[in-house]
């Protein structure tokens, strides 16, 4: 019988920083978004992250140390930053009050930052799992 469970831990990571990268994409696509539909300037997203096994018992991490019992990570939910939003002089536009035009709280550089780590943890999961799957592979070609 295969064990799975590394693959499932990896594959779940995948799935969690392919939306992180997704969110990101969408951060940089709004960073000029003066107006959206819920009104105002658009407010950068931010995803959370938890272990996908709430049951944090012994038996539970020691099994996902293991290999032989649930792990990986879940994206619990996607938050709106709440630093404050920019104020940029900009008499010409049609959001500006007195002048200022509020401006979205998006960051190009850590967005760029954060584009880098969430590519870099993906790239390592999937390492992860091409790995695991060549160790299956392997305990497969030993029963011939």
């Amino acid at each position: 019988m295969l064990d799975t469970s590394s693959m499932n831990i990896a594959a779940s990571g995948l799935t969690a920083n392919q939306l992180w990268l997704n969110v990101i994409a969408n951060n940089i696509a709004n960073a000029n978004t003066t107006r959206t539909p819920q009104g105002g300037p658009y407010r950068r997203e931010i995803v959370n992250f938890a272990p996908a096994s709430q049951n944090a018992s012994f038996q539970n991490v020691l099994g996902a140390t293991m290999g032989t019992g649930d792990g990986g990570v879940q994206v619990t939910s996607i938050t709106q930053d709440t630093s404050p939003l920019k104020s940029v002089y900009d008499p010409s536009s049609p959001d500006a009050v007195n002048g200022y035009v509020q401006m979205p709280n998006v960051d190009i550089a850590t967005e760029m930052v954060d584009m880098v780590t969430a590519s870099r943890a993906y790239q390592a999961n999937a390492t992860a799992f091409d790995a695991a799957k060549e160790m299956d592979l392997d305990a497969l070609s030993i029963g011939k």
